[in-house]
């Protein structure tokens, strides 16, 4: 398939992995930040394929998995209403709250329903004018864009019984937590194509000047990924801490303004907690104040609580870098896909699902060594 073949070419994998192995001199340890990135390392073996000194960690970038606990038990109370529809993406709906989750709650006679897009939840609001319908919106600069559209769509059309649920996040925040935290390992980036595709990559270039760590903008495919690790590892030996685009078929410095203008015409950067690295300071969004009709939080004067999470799942620990999802004693035991701790197993994008869908032993590239 055109423009996917070609990033997992077998001899193009074995000459990025020549290249990898001779230019460690010294053991490293970097991370990737999208689950994306994750999966895609899991799926074609990519971690076995780096030398020895060279340290893989996984890191919170999966949208779902970071979404707290707390918002969580909100849009499943809200779910309750009997005046409420709640719609999200499927992913949400098996994430664990502190009692059950929204299929639970769907189960148990709440009206919850998953959608492929918030603009069909605007739908679900026109079609059901005596119903309120809230979106939950959830994830990283990527799904903001059409989070903000659904908004402009219900104002334009002045829909007046649609609002989102908001646990929009982002990025760059959580990097700083993850280089201020005292137990932190990791030495480089590899930052999430994607969100730099909408946002850019200028917020990165401070980050790596102030914490000398290289970021480098990477892809999805496996010679994505493979040279994003080179470019980083050639950064860590030369003793530079730069920002640099290997996804440059996708990212602009600036990224795509169009979609950066319309977050902003809607959102609002705040504070907002994320699940295992507590409250980040710029680290999420939140509607607008003179858009609060929008905010079902405020329009359904909505209290969230802080809860204890599971203490047998250590999601925290996972996103944070710190361990791999088979140092935690219950996955694949008391947490497995049909019965998740938290979020990370539950998630498409989830390190512990990859690590579950792929036998923690990936299979490589075909054709690589």
């Amino acid at each position: 398939m055109k423009y996917v073949d070609e990033y997992r070419d077998p001899a193009a994998v074995r000459a990025l992995k020549t290249a990898i192995h001779h230019t460690v001199t010294k053991p490293w340890t970097f991370m990737e930040v999208c689950g994306g990135q994750t999966h895609s390392i899991m799926r074609h073996g990519l971690d076995q394929l780096l030398p020895p000194g060279l340290r893989l960690l996984h890191g919170p970038g999966c949208p779902v998995c970071v979404t707290p606990q707390e918002i969580i038990d909100g849009a499943i109370e809200l779910a309750t209403r009997p005046q409420i529809i709640m719609t999200s993406f499927g992913d949400m709906l098996r994430v664990p709250g502190s009692t059950g989750d929204l299929t639970l709650a769907r189960a148990r006679g709440a009206d919850v329903r998953a959608v492929y897009s918030p603009l069909d939840a605007v739908h679900i609001a026109q079609e059901n004018p005596a119903r309120e319908v809230v979106f939950f919106a959830v994830g990283f600069e990527t799904t903001a864009p059409v989070t903000a559209l659904a908004v402009r769509k219900a104002l334009r059309l002045d829909v007046g019984n649609f609002s989102l649920l908001v646990a929009h996040v982002r990025v760059p925040p959580a990097l700083r937590a993850i280089l201020s935290d005292p137990d932190n390992r990791v030495q480089a980036f590899l930052a999430a194509g994607h969100v730099c595709t909408v946002m850019g990559w200028e917020e990165y270039t401070d980050i790596a000047s102030e914490y000398r760590v290289p970021i480098v903008v990477t892809g999805f495919e496996p010679l994505d990924l493979l040279e994003g690790t080179l470019l980083a590892v050639k950064q860590l030996e030369s003793g530079r801490h730069e920002v640099e685009n290997q996804y440059a078929r996708s990212v602009r410095k600036e990224g795509n303004m169009a979609a950066r203008e319309l977050i902003e015409s809607v959102y609002v950067v705040a504070d907002c907690p994320w699940r295992g690295l507590g409250v980040i300071p710029g680290g999420g969004l939140r509607i607008r104040p003179e858009l609060s009709r929008f905010d079902a939080a405020k329009k359904f004067a909505l209290a969230l609580a802080s809860v204890d999470a599971c203490s047998e799942c250590r999601a925290g620990d996972v996103l944070r870098g710190l361990i791999s999802p088979n140092e935690c004693s219950a996955f694949g035991t008391r947490c497995t896909p049909d019965s998740p701790l938290g979020a990370p197993m539950v998630s498409a994008e989830g390190t512990c699902a990859a690590y579950w869908r792929y036998g923690r032993r990936p299979t490589p590239v075909q054709g690589a060594p």
